[in-house]
């Protein structure tokens, strides 16, 4: 089984997928003349709206909620997973992505929130729902939903589990079939409440965990201070291939990189369109600020928190794939994955490291948890609207829980390849629909530059901006329906 899905990883992961990545966000970058930085200061201040209604939540929750699902293991696990493959300069090529990844973030929020509807009274919409709407294509977009729904609602949340219970195995010395109980009952409570409550849980359990995370970063720093000049050398020259061991292997650097960034922050993938189509705004863009601007707290921030910790303390070896024997080996025997996190950590805090970083691990992926239960929800009402059977909603909670107990029991190998097979598949199907909507959504862009160069808070009116089959916007400009659902 381990190693059919490693076959199958190796295809969906290739070159191809890893260029397109690093394609896609040069190219929106460039058409959208670059606004995830001219706009970055518009980014902090939306993100204090804190306007609510009876069917969306708030800017700042649906910011709360994305960020839980892009901050998880893959800003602790993965990250040195990258490192253990491409050497410290696959660190530089993260980051790289994450900011040519702010432009597709805000490709894909924006569209999710110009093509959203109401349904179950709560705002939904998506990757499956633009593509119907704004390419008319629902095989297209039957066929995303489904695989979105499968990624997380079967594959990709084992991840998140297995990482828990491995960290808390090592910290605790707790079985993992008891941290699958605990998490599994935990989550219960909370996807059986609605998304109402999953959007309450992430904005107050994020911010805090983010925070707790980046003192904790600096602490680490601040005990190596001397030995931070070398360590950008050691990034910067390993990146270029000038480093005299890491040179040789700039294109793993890259590869690892890219990835490790794509499965982190998901820029592009589709993931965060859910949560942005939730929000309560008055303008298709403003969302899709709010979401370049998590890719940067993902990945410029936490990830590379981690990547820091790990590197200026020493606690990792590289072993790039294909490779018989380690190029660097500082700790003999240790895993690539969250030992690495830990290990560093433990340098300063001695036996407490090792809880902390449980402690962070069990914040983050939890939280991505609760994320990947609504993605798959929503995209399970769009699929329920075709097939009209509304027991499958009951079904997928239930399903979901037994995947993350399963996860957190079984072989951490399988559940990375797993995680890889969902997210690889929906990146292929996201890239490709949102270069398609390009020029919708560059339309909304301009009539949000239009508005602002005008001194004015920008509402979006979908006739003026030249978007059809946005019928949400038309009703709400329009001001034709004055409950509580399209108040401003």
């Amino acid at each position: 089984m381990e190693k059919l899905v490693e076959t199958i990883v190796s295809y969906i992961w290739g070159d191809a997928l890893v260029y397109l990545a690093l394609g896609v966000g040069l190219y929106f970058t460039v058409v959208t003349r670059a606004v995830q930085f001219r706009y970055f200061f518009e980014m902090i201040r939306l993100l204090r709206e804190r306007k609510e209604s009876a069917d969306g939540i708030s800017s700042f929750q649906a910011f709360c909620m994305a960020l839980s699902g892009r901050v998880g293991v893959g800003n602790i696990a993965g990250v040195a997973t990258a490192i253990a493959a491409g050497g410290p300069g696959a660190v530089f090529w993260m980051i790289v992505m994450a900011l040519l990844g702010g432009a597709s973030a805000f490709i894909e929020s924006t569209l999710a929130q110009v093509y959203k509807e109401r349904a179950d009274n709560q705002y939904r919409g998506g990757s499956p729902y633009y593509i119907e709407k704004g390419l008319g294509l629902k095989s297209f977009a039957v066929l995303a939903a489904s695989v979105i729904c499968l990624s997380y609602g079967v594959l990709v949340p084992g991840i998140q589990a297995n990482t828990i219970a491995e960290s808390f195995s090592t910290a605790f010395q707790i079985p993992s079939y008891i941290t699958g109980i605990i998490i599994v009952v935990l989550l219960g409570v909370i996807i059986f409440g609605g998304v109402k409550r999953i959007a309450r849980v992430a904005d107050k359990v994020v911010p805090i965990m983010a925070i707790a995370y980046i003192i904790l970063m600096f602490t680490i720093l601040g005990a190596n201070v001397e030995k931070i000049p070398a360590l950008l050398q050691l990034i910067i020259s390993s990146a270029f291939g000038t480093h005299a061991i890491f040179g040789g292997i700039v294109g793993t650097a890259i590869s690892w990189g890219v990835r490790r960034a794509v499965f982190s922050n998901v820029a592009g993938a589709g993931e965060a369109t859910f949560s942005s189509a939730a929000a309560e705004v008055s303008h298709p863009a403003k969302q899709g600020l709010v979401q370049a601007f998590s890719v940067y707290i993902d990945t410029v921030v936490v990830c590379t928190s981690t990547a820091l910790m790990i590197l200026i303390t020493g606690m990792y070896n590289v072993i790039p794939p294909g490779l018989s024997s380690p190029l660097v080996e500082h700790v003999p025997g240790l895993v690539a994955g969250t030992a690495y996190t830990q290990a560093a950590v433990s340098t300063v805090f001695a036996d407490y490291g090792s809880g902390f970083v449980a402690i962070a691990i069990f914040l983050f992926a939890f939280t991505t948890l609760m994320a990947y239960y609504y993605i798959a929800e929503t995209t399970m009402v769009y699929l329920d609207s075709k097939l009209r059977y509304p027991v499958l909603k009951f079904l997928l909670k239930i399903v979901f829980l037994v995947v993350v107990y399963l996860g957190s029991v079984e072989s951490v190998s399988l559940m990375w390849g797993l995680g890889d097979i969902g997210f690889g598949s929906m990146c292929y199907l996201n890239f490709i629909a949102i270069l398609l909507l390009s020029k919708k959504a560059l339309k909304v862009l301009n009539d949000y530059d239009r508005q602002k160069k005008a001194g004015i808070d920008p509402v979006f009116d979908p006739k003026a901006a030249g978007i059809d089959g946005a019928e949400f916007w038309i009703e709400y400009s329009n001001h034709t329906v004055t409950s509580p659902h399209y108040s401003k």
